[in-house]
């Protein structure tokens, strides 16, 4: 059995920075012997929130940054992803699945971390996310 892990870094609004929190983070997933439908949901999740933050958030500002705080334990993932942007409001976000909606770019990346973690919450001003996945022991063998 692979030990918990808990960090908090801060990185410049540069995707590669990203990545490598991105790779650390699926690392003790899979250290920690993470079903890989979970592996595969929090990886889609991760993505998007950092990309989000990074692009959207910050506008690939280099003055700015994403913090991101991380604890995997045996049961759950929990990240958190703060950067310095203006924020928004998730709720006023189109639904990308709605017909005239089909050709926007805008809205799928809330909707991909909507349906691969168990919770996903933003402050009150909409730049920092939360979000959760819950272990599946149910699949374990995937």
């Amino acid at each position: 059995m692979a030990r918990n892990d808990q960090f908090e870094v801060r990185i410049p609004s540069d995707t590669e920075a990203g990545h490598a929190v991105h790779e650390r983070i699926l690392k003790c997933l899979e250290d920690l012997e993470y079903p890989p439908r979970d592996v595969f949901g929090v990886r889609l999740a991760l993505e998007e929130a950092l990309v989000n933050a990074i692009k959207h958030g910050n506008g690939m500002d280099p003055d700015k940054h994403v913090r991101i705080k991380c604890e995997v334990t045996h049961d759950q993932v929990q990240i958190e992803i703060e950067d310095e942007g203006p924020g928004f409001d998730p709720t006023e976000v189109e639904d990308p699945t709605d017909d005239e909606n089909l050709d926007r770019p805008g809205g799928r990346g809330i909707m991909l971390m909507r349906a691969f973690m168990n919770v996903i919450e933003y402050n009150a001003l909409g730049n920092r996310v939360t979000l959760v996945k819950i272990r599946d022991c149910n699949n374990a063998d995937d």
